[in-house]
């Protein structure tokens, strides 16, 4: 709503686009608010990225799945657009691609972890492989000095009241994470 997940996303796709032979596409769920409401929050316009439908993941040898956290878990707006993919699940479409998470709370007590650990349940219903980054991202994951959201399971910021943007450090972990899925999903294309 606010554009952290946004920018995490931007730095995603960098990430996935940096290794070799790796097209990444960045894509936005529909909104379930109405402009009255969103004009009540104080929401920015929606940026200019496309609105994905269910079928354009069929088309995707992998994913990294970014949302803000309400309440512990994921949006409305993306639980939405994942119960609308019933008919992937039926026909198992997604069974056996990649996936990570990433988050974006607004405090350091707001869920980053059980974020993601509520959403690997869409993934394992579907069939797909999560691919948390676990301390790959090295040094940057004990970072104690900055405040910094992200964990094992996927990079992530604190928005705080909205004001808050990731910082350096928060959108280096998000490079990484896309560099890393997408090595691993060149990986498990290659080898099918």
């Amino acid at each position: 709503m606010y554009g952290h997940v946004e920018k995490l996303a931007e730095e995603i796709q960098k990430g996935a686009a940096s290794v070799e032979g790796v097209e990444a596409k960045l894509w936005q769920v529909p909104e379930t608010l109405s402009e009255e409401i969103l004009g009540k929050m104080s929401a920015p316009p929606k940026s200019d990225v496309p609105v994905i439908t269910p079928n354009d993941l069929a088309e995707a040898d992998g994913f990294v799945f970014g949302f803000p956290t309400r309440f512990g878990m994921m949006s409305a707006q993306f639980k939405a657009f994942l119960d609308a993919t019933g008919g992937l699940w039926r026909t198992q479409q997604l069974a056996g691609k990649p996936a990570g998470i990433f988050y974006s709370t607004g405090s350091q007590g707001g869920g980053q972890e059980t974020t993601a650990l509520t959403a690997i349940t869409q993934l394992v219903h579907h069939g797909m492989i999560f691919v948390p980054i676990g301390y790959t991202f090295g040094a940057g994951m004990f970072e104690m000095e900055q405040v910094k959201g992200g964990s094992p399971y996927g990079a992530g910021t604190y928005a705080g009241d909205g004001s808050r943007m990731p910082s350096e450090l928060e959108l280096a972990q998000a490079f990484h994470q896309g560099k890393y899925i997408a090595g691993i999903t060149k990986k498990l294309k290659a080898a099918a």
